[in-house]
This record gives structure tokens, C-alpha cells and sequence, in this order.
């Protein structure tokens, strides 16, 4: 695998979209590649918090851990030279996408309902699909997320091979740091 040549001042790439596509792994692969440091946002939240994410969701709600992770995009980490693996739910509020994309170069993963709760599954961590019926409850949100992912930015599919996303997500932040560049 060959690395991707980078200089000081790179613009972040931001990984979002929901629980299970894929951000964290893709994440720390593209940032291997390109020479970035990793940064997961529910990481960062919990090591500032002290308490794992769904503690923080029990003790103050979810507005509260939104409220964080807003604080986390605005100043929570370093500005260029990271690859940001984002919280599903990160940027569907308000003005969140827009704010995401002045801050780098974002792509949304998607993968379909079923792969999601493949995915998530063993992970009882997720505060918001310990329920009776996941797999509703991941539809539902999509349904309810979907249109924040869509101005986020550029969405692609995450399917199961990892190399042919991770290349696509590369290609795609190289074009956009390059008319970056010829914008400025």
C-alpha cells in the first residue's frame, strides 16, 4: 500500500454518516495512507468526559452529547492533517453539515439497514438501538438523518470491501483538497 505525499497543511477529512458504515475502520486506514493522524469524535468526547458514551447519554441526554460534539467540531481538535471519524448523529442538527464542511472535507458512508445492524449487533454500547427492535429503529433514524447526511457531503456507498471504499474515499478527497486549492 503505498502512502499518499502530504504537506503541513492539509485540509480534515470528516468521515460521517451513520452507526455501522463503516467510519472508524475506513478512518484509520485512509489516515494510515495519507499520513494523518486519527480522530474518533465519540473517543475524544468520552476521554473529555470521563465516561464512556452511553453513560453520557443515561446522566445528561442527548442534547447534552450534542452540544459536545458541536463544541468538538468548533474547537475539540487540531485543524488540518487528521482524518475525523464522526458520531452518526454528529451532523444532523441544525446548521451541523454546513459547519462540518467549512472545517474540511467531508464524505457521508452509507450502507443499507440490514448491514448496519450486522454491524452493530454485538456492540451493546450503542445507546440508541438498545431496543426492542433495532433494525426499525435504524430505519427510522435513517429516514430521519438522511437529509442532514445529504448536505454533508459527498456520499458514497460503503460496501463490504474495504479497499474499493477506502480508494474511493481517497480519490475523492484528493479531487476536493485540489479544486480547494484553485478556489483559493
Amino acid at each position: 500500500m503505498r502512502e499518499i505525499q502530504t504537506n503541513a497543511s492539509n485540509p480534515n477529512l470528516y468521515l460521517l454518516g451513520f452507526m455501522g458504515t463503516g467510519k472508524s475502520v475506513l478512518g484509520k486506514r485512509v489516515a494510515s495512507r495519507l499520513g494523518y493522524r486519527f480522530i474518533d469524535s465519540d473517543y475524544e468526547i468520552e476521554k473529555k468526559c470521563g465516561m464512556p458514551t452511553k453513560e453520557i447519554f443515561a446522566q445528561f441526554g442527548e442534547e447534552k452529547f450534542r452540544q459536545m460534539e458541536r463544541e468538538f467540531i468548533e474547537t475539540g481538535h487540531p485543524n488540518s492533517n487528521c482524518v475525523v471519524s464522526c458520531g452518526g448523529g454528529l451532523c444532523c442538527r441544525d446548521d451541523m453539515p454546513e459547519l462540518v464542511k467549512s472545517k474540511g472535507i467531508s464524505v457521508v458512508l452509507f450502507s443499507t439497514p440490514e448491514e448496519i445492524l450486522e454491524r452493530t449487533s454485538r456492540n451493546k454500547s450503542r445507546p440508541l438501538l438498545n431496543v426492542e427492535n433495532p433494525l426499525e429503529r435504524i430505519k427510522t433514524l435513517l429516514n430521519e438523518r438522511t437529509p442532514f447526511y445529504m448536505r454533508s457531503g459527498v456520499a458514497i456507498a460503503a460496501d463490504k470491501n474495504l479497499k474499493i471504499t477506502e480508494e474511493h474515499i481517497i480519490r475523492i478527497y484528493m479531487s476536493k483538497k485540489k479544486s480547494r486549492k484553485k478556489i483559493r
